[in-house]
């Protein structure tokens, strides 16, 4: 319950969902280093796909309409996170698992901090003009999710600061980057599940019998009710362009991985 609240808050707004759960399962007592949290975290990420789908239901039936542009610039754009998944999934997970897992989740935090507040700026400007969205805002915006596998970057946050950024309104890219998250997730779940049943520890969860299954069910319902509900309050702050508070709130954050690191509360 705990996990799924915090993935569906947390995969919206751009705090990052991935490194909140990395910090939780730590302060919790979790073996992060096993394999089978990340089968739960894959699953808590379907969870808010659920989200995702139930709000732009409209919209992602419009993308198999002609021109398909939006289609192809969403295939496009899904690429860079696809092959940098596929190459560095495993290093990833092995040094967000690891012992400075505190301090680089504390790094990836300051940086999406950084990024909010650059946005924020640009996107008062006043010299700012906005455009619809293109291809110059899908291909950055693209790169930017695939920076954001680290754990601690955000990549709602990444992709809005790409989309803001590079010139275009501010609702195109707010849905263009919630949309970027169903080809990522998808091909995350598929992976996943692929790997976790051949792996010894499938064996071993499936025998948890029912108290397993209804774990697993109760985090993704609740990953998939806050996060319907993340939605529709993000949506709302990206038209105000405020993420001051959200910066602040992860430099605080930031701020306690790295106590939390040096005072070796957390290993």
């Amino acid at each position: 319950m705990v996990l799924g609240t915090v993935q569906g808050l947390t995969e919206f707004l751009p705090v990052s969902s991935s490194g909140h759960l990395i910090f939780l399962q730590k302060v919790m007592g979790y073996d992060i280093g096993g394999g089978s949290m990340t089968f739960v975290n894959v699953m808590l990420h379907f969870g808010t796909l659920i989200a995702v789908c139930a709000v732009f239901f409209k919209d992602i039936l419009a993308l198999f309409k002609k021109p398909f542009k939006t289609l192809l610039m969403l295939i496009v754009a899904t690429i860079p996170a696809g092959v940098v998944g596929i190459l560095w999934d495993d290093t990833i997970d092995g040094y967000f698992s690891g012992k400075h897992a505190m301090i680089l989740l504390a790094i990836c935090f300051s940086v999406t901090a950084l990024l909010l507040l650059v946005c924020e700026l640009v996107a008062h400007s006043p010299k700012r003009k906005e455009r619809d969205l293109g291809w110059r805002n899908a291909i950055p915006m693209g790169l930017m999710q695939a920076v954001a596998l680290l754990p601690g970057v955000s990549r709602s946050g990444s992709t809005i600061v790409a989309g803001t950024v590079s010139g275009a309104k501010t609702q195109d890219v707010a849905k263009f980057s919630f949309l970027m998250s169903i080809p990522v997730i998808l091909g995350s779940v598929a992976v996943e599940i692929y790997g976790f049943i051949k792996e010894p520890q499938f064996s071993e969860t499936a025998n948890g019998g029912l108290y397993t299954a209804v774990g697993v069910i109760v985090g993704v319902a609740f990953a998939a009710i806050f996060g319907f509900i993340a939605i529709k309050a993000m949506l709302k702050i990206i038209g105000k362009a405020n993420y001051k508070w959200f910066a602040l709130y992860l430099i605080l954050l930031s701020v306690t991985c790295l106590c939390l690191d040096v005072a070796g509360i957390i290993a």
